[in-house]
């Protein structure tokens, strides 16, 4: 009933915290902005939600490296920051728990940013200080091949972090800046738990017992990142849900990473403007279904968890 009821468009008022997006670096290679109609997530498409938080990646494609990839981190954070400065009424850059506070105090969306790729660093540890004083407040380690930090998920070599990798984890955390090892390889994965000494994240990573492709993360790994007080967002990629409709998909995930015990490490982080999605979702705006799909098979408490408390939580701990 519950979801028979969103679908119709009877409840609407919801909060919703999304891990991870593109649409920064999609607004800068397509010089528009937050206010554009050709993007996945908008201004406009978020309205509809009571609390809206998203922290929105700078992708740093894997042919970009060295100076040429902290150079293009730079031009697109400060292309991004300066859209966010047009429409300040409505949507706030945050850097720390407070931040977060008073968006939410004053009504308007709340943004963080974060970098999916860590060769932006350039191979140059002085730049993790640097991109937190840019408001960098999570670092998601590799894209899908090698850079200076060590393997991602598709470089085939199964490789893990390099000693440089190592020790940006561990700058990392001193910043309180988050590790994010979506994209990492597996043996890279476990070299972070073994670093980290604060909870890391898997910003938009869905299960591999569901669906078996190399992005997603074994039950041995999620349950890591659930036991060390991290956080998993579930990604609407359709290649990674693996399911034509994305909203039964989801919930498959979801009820996986529920049975091994992650009621509090399960998040959303859609991964928009950055993948291909299934027929049912389009955009920020249509999520209304996989909330109602939530209220529907887990209740409407493990709902409000997983699209807002869980990531808040989180963040609001570890920034």
């Amino acid at each position: 009933m519950f979801r028979q009821l969103f679908e119709r468009g009877y409840i609407f008022f919801m909060d919703y915290f999304d891990l991870h997006c593109d649409t920064a670096t999609e607004i800068y290679k397509k010089k528009s902005g937050l206010d554009g109609e050709d993007f996945n997530v908008t201004l406009q498409k978020t309205d509809a939600y009571g609390r809206f938080a998203q922290v929105f990646a700078v992708w740093i494609d894997d042919s970009l490296r060295g100076e040429p990839a902290w150079e293009y981190f730079c031009n697109v954070s400060d292309y991004f920051k300066n859209e966010i400065k047009k429409h300040t009424g409505r949507i706030l850059f945050c850097r720390t728990p407070g931040g977060l506070r008073e968006a939410y105090g004053t009504k308007r969306k709340a943004a963080l940013l974060s970098i999916e790729g860590g060769a932006a660093l350039a191979g140059n540890i002085g730049n993790v200080g640097k991109a937190y004083e840019k408001g960098v407040r999570l670092l998601t380690l590799t894209w899908n091949g090698k850079c200076e930090l060590g393997c991602g998920c598709m470089c085939g070599d199964g490789g893990g972090l390099t000693g440089f990798g190592k020790d940006t984890v561990r700058e990392m955390q001193s910043f309180n800046m988050v590790v994010d090892v979506s994209h990492l390889s597996e043996k890279g994965f476990w070299d972070v738990a073994r670093v980290a000494k604060r909870p890391f994240a898997a910003t938009h990573s869905d299960s591999k017992a569901v669906c078996k492709v190399n992005r997603n993360l074994t039950d041995a790994q999620f349950t890591e990142i659930a036991r060390g007080g991290g956080i998993v967002g579930i990604n609407m990629c359709a290649g990674f849900l693996g399911g034509a409709l994305g909203v039964e998909a989801a919930l498959k995930h979801i009820g996986h990473f529920l049975d091994l015990g992650g009621e509090k490490a399960v998040a959303v982080g859609a991964d928009f403007d950055g993948c291909t999605l299934p027929a049912d979702i389009n955009g920020a705006d249509s999520m209304v279904k996989l909330y109602g799909g939530i209220c529907g098979s887990f209740g409407k408490e493990t709902a409000d968890d997983i699209f807002y408390n869980n990531a808040y939580n989180f963040f609001i701990n570890n920034i």
